[in-house]
């Protein structure tokens, strides 16, 4: 996505009159032909996820801060523990939980 040097909005991409690919801004008129057209600037890139939760595919966790805490599923007090703002910004975290043990993840709403 590419902004207007000129007044800051979103440039739109299209084609000119002469067949190149341009990017002209709607607000103020400002107009740029694009010098790579293969590097298409409204294509959405392959982005991670915002929120990367633990898998269980994930091996080592033994860098995570440690809580002793009983496991719901098979009862060993100690877990790793991280924090989410899973709900809105107003909304207080949720804390997740992973037993060092059995792997049971639970969580906890503050």
């Amino acid at each position: 996505m590419r902004f207007c040097p000129k007044c800051g909005m979103r440039l739109v991409q299209g084609k000119g009159s002469d067949g190149t690919t341009r990017l002209t801004c709607r607000k103020c008129g400002y107009d740029e032909m694009v010098i790579n057209p293969s590097t298409n600037t409204s294509k959405m890139k392959e982005e991670k996820p915002l929120i990367q939760v633990v898998g269980e595919e994930e091996g080592d966790i033994s860098v995570m801060p440690t809580i002793k805490i009983p496991c719901p599923k098979c009862g060993h007090d100690t877990a790793v523990w991280w924090m989410l703002q899973t709900r809105s910004a107003d909304e207080p975290t949720t804390q997740f939980y992973r037993c060092v043990k059995c792997n049971h993840t639970w969580r906890h709403y503050a």
